[in-house]
């Protein structure tokens, strides 16, 4: 019996206002951490996909249009950050009546934001990359790649969403298996797709959609069977006024926060563009490898989220400060792992992508010099979800506009500016990784001072008995 017990507490949403901090947080974000890098696979099987069978242009095309696609999906990004801090704090407060609204109003949302994108995204996706300076060579396959990826947006935004419910309800192991279940999809369609009916680009792009589509239904499922938390009924799903309004304000930030920096990567990817394909495609790798040394650092970040949210909702102040030092050491034990086998298994990682020494030397280089920067993020991602979780979302959005808009951009052109010279006429294409590290050092610190002396902590409520 005690097999079974524990097999069905595995499936069950995680109750974070009970039991060890850092228990809670690992058991909620490792399942979480597996799911985000089943995620990143998306992106980056069509990379090494494309790259080993139609060749480096096709791989420079695929990264090229990533900016773009990022920079029209905050919209969803900023609702379901909403939506789970929203929900977290209703499953604190055990209030199943609001719980059930405030999910409706995420899904119907999540569905507008997607119907406007997918309207808009074909039409900007060519003069878009025109005005980046795409090289010739690639901008056909980029247009062709965007314009797949939006018509089919509505499978990536609903799963988006209703994960970040799930997250919020401390839900992530049905995540987990659904995407895990997705991910495998996407690498068999990606082979099939561009190996066997030789669809190139536009063949990775159609086994996304496909594959995130299915995710989705599957978290729809998923959590029409939670009946024990919220009613997932017709007359939830629907724009009520208060809810909706609650979820904009408590996302906006954060959507503004990814809308700047996306931007800010839009911009970068004009500078990236001027280096020539060769840089460009060593970019795509470097990025792709960087998804997965993110992965902890945005996990643990998201199950401190969820963790403040759930015990800010139940009045357990002292519990939020030791689950915050406690998953934030976690969170930097993990990092650290990660990076270091990063840097010994650096060259076969970057190997593959492409079967192109110059790349993987040139790859390799931009690794070693972001490594430390990734346990830096750590910190950093964990700080700020402690804000979010509390409801305080503007100060990260701050945060994210010093970073990005204020050191990172300026910073990278200024370091092009100066190392120009015969050989480098653009500047020397070391001017991407440098910036990048300093902008995650200086928000590191800051996000370290905000957490000490910030105005978040004004939103903690009045300490209640605590729940043994």
């Amino acid at each position: 019996m005690s097999g079974k017990s524990g097999l069905a507490n595995l499936f069950k949403p995680v109750d974070m206002t009970t039991g060890s901090p850092a228990a809670k947080i690992a058991s909620f974000a490792i399942p979480m951490l597996i799911g985000n890098i089943a995620q990143s696979l998306y992106n980056t099987v069509d990379s090494i996909v494309v790259g080993k069978y139609v060749g480096d242009n096709a791989l420079a095309a695929v990264g090229s249009a990533a900016p773009i696609y990022n920079l029209l999906l905050v919209f969803f990004v900023g609702i379901s950050t909403g939506a789970t801090i929203l929900v977290s704090q209703y499953v604190g407060a055990r209030n199943r009546e609001a719980l059930s609204k405030s999910i409706g109003a995420s899904i119907v949302l999540a569905i507008l934001s997607s119907v406007f994108v997918m309207i808009i995204g074909p039409i900007l996706a060519r003069p878009l990359l025109e005005l980046l300076g795409t090289p010739e060579s690639i901008i056909d396959w980029c247009e062709s790649y965007l314009t797949i990826l939006f018509l089919g947006l509505i499978g990536m935004s609903l799963y988006n969403m209703l994960s970040g419910i799930m997250r919020g309800l401390g839900d992530s192991v049905w995540a987990l298996i659904y995407l895990l279940f997705a991910c495998a999809l996407n690498i068999g369609l990606d082979i099939w797709f561009v190996a066997g009916f030789k669809m190139g680009v536009a063949g990775v792009a159609l086994a996304t959609v496909i594959a995130q589509f299915l995710s989705s239904i599957l978290c729809i499922l998923r959590l029409a069977k939670l009946t024990q938390y919220f009613d997932l009924k017709w007359k939830y799903i629907r724009l009520n006024g208060w809810y909706s309004k609650d979820i904009v304000k408590l996302g906006l930030p954060s959507g503004v926060s990814q809308a700047i920096f996306a931007l800010s990567m839009v911009v970068v990817q004009s500078l990236t563009n001027t280096f020539g394909e060769t840089i460009i495609a060593a970019n795509v790798i470097v990025m792709r490898i960087d998804s997965f040394a993110m992965m902890p650092n945005f996990s643990f970040g998201a199950a401190v989220t969820t963790y403040v949210g759930q015990n800010v909702g139940a009045r357990q102040t002292a519990r939020v400060y030791r689950g915050v030092k406690q998953g934030t050491l976690i969170a930097t034990v993990v990092s650290s792992v990660l990076v270091a086998a990063i840097l010994i298994f650096g060259r076969f990682l970057m190997g593959m992508f492409t079967n192109t020494d110059e790349l993987v030397d040139i790859s390799n280089h931009f690794m070693r010099i972001l490594a430390a920067g990734y346990v830096m993020m750590g910190v950093s991602q964990c700080l700020q979800g402690t804000m979010r979780g509390a409801g305080d979302t503007v100060t990260p959005m701050w945060l994210a506009i010093l970073t990005t808009v204020v050191i990172r951009v300026p910073l990278a052109y200024l370091i092009a500016f100066l190392t120009r010279s015969p050989e480098f006429p653009n500047g020397r294409y070391e001017c991407l990784p440098i910036s990048l590290l300093v902008a995650w050092t200086v928000g590191m610190i800051l996000s370290f001072v905000f957490y000490r002396y910030g105005k978040w902590r004004k939103k903690l409520p009045a300490e209640a008995p605590a729940v043994q």
